[in-house]
Formats: C-alpha cells, structure tokens, sequence
C-alpha cells in the first residue's frame, strides 16, 4: 500500500475530534510514506488532513473538477494538483492513483463517493480495501442500517465485512495495510486473490 484516498468533508464540522482526526490521519500517512489522494481542496476536513501531509513532508496528491477550481476552493500548496473536466473524471483518477480508501466524516459528497467505492467492490471491479473512519460515532446510524440491509436480505454479511471501521486512525492504517486483497461480486462468495 503506497497510496490512500481519502473522502471527508469541504466544512470541518462542529466537533473539534473532527479536524483533530484529519491532522492525526495526514501525519501517520505521512510518516508511513503514504500519499495522500483527495479531492483537492483547500477548505474543511479536505484542508485539514492536506496542510498536515504536507506539513510533515507528506505527498499530496489533489484532483479537483474545473467548476471547483475556479470557485478558489483548490490547494494550491499540493505536491500535484489535477483539474479535471467533471466529477466522474474526479472519482476515477482518483481511484485509479489509490491503493486503499478512507472516508472521515462528511455530508452527502463524502457518503456518496463511499458508497461508490464500496459498490465497485462488491461488484469485484477492484479489490482495493475500502475504511470508514467512524471519529465520534459519525457513522453509528449509517453502520447500523448497512446491519439492516444485510439483516433484510440486500447485503450479503460477506459483502458488509468488506468495510473496515475503526475509530482512531492508526487502527484503520493498520487495518488496511493488512487486508487481504479480495476478489468479491455481488453474486460470489468472497475469494483470495491468486
């Protein structure tokens, strides 16, 4: 694992376990000689975890849509800066460079590209390891309604255990360096990568 995307927020939230989990997150990564891949901006938890990549001499790797970029909302102080035409061009360079996945807390953006990254893995499109960083019980609700949609029959227990959750960063960091890289589809018990 070189590489990790990370989905947060573009506002830092009320709680201030937010901003302070961004900063942890961006100085284990970068201290692990992981770069960072996000969304490119320069505001909020995107800001956050960013400025600390580069403050403790991190890579950071922005990819950000055109429209964004010329509302001033792109970081200009990153290692590389892509503008893209949209957002879909956003969301795969932005897989395509990134050998795991994180999503802090964010609104519907964050759970958006989460849910993306988490459907192409149960459809067996990648086999990258997908983490949720649940800082302050953010995903409580969210984690408990991925329970009823297996427990109802929409979700495979199989395809729910893809999704590695910890509360603190290291833990997560270490989850996903040790993940097993899983070849699983929506119709297929899951099997190891040969």
């Amino acid at each position: 694992m070189k590489s990790i995307c990370v989905y947060c927020g573009s506002s830092p939230g009320f709680r201030p376990e937010y901003a302070e989990a961004a900063q942890e997150l961006g100085r284990l990564m970068a201290g692990q000689g992981l770069a960072l891949v996000y969304g490119g901006g320069k505001v909020g938890l995107m800001g956050i975890v960013a400025d600390s990549v580069m403050a403790h001499g991190g890579t950071a790797i922005g990819i950000i849509p055109d429209a964004l970029m010329q509302k001033e909302v792109g970081h200009r102080g990153l290692t590389e800066l892509h503008v893209v035409r949209n957002m879909h061009e956003r969301k795969q360079m932005m897989a395509d460079r990134a050998d795991a996945f994180i999503a802090m807390p964010g609104g519907v953006g964050t759970l958006e590209e989460l849910f993306e990254t988490f459907t192409w893995a149960q459809l067996g499109y990648h086999d990258k390891p997908v983490g949720l960083l649940n800082i302050s019980g953010f995903y409580d609700g969210m984690l408990q309604f991925i329970g009823h949609a297996v427990d109802e029959g929409f979700l495979k227990q199989v395809h729910a255990d893809m999704l590695h959750v910890s509360t603190r960063p290291e833990d997560l960091i270490g989850k996903l360096a040790a993940a097993p890289r899983v070849v699983v589809d929506k119709w297929q018990a899951g099997r190891e990568k040969t």
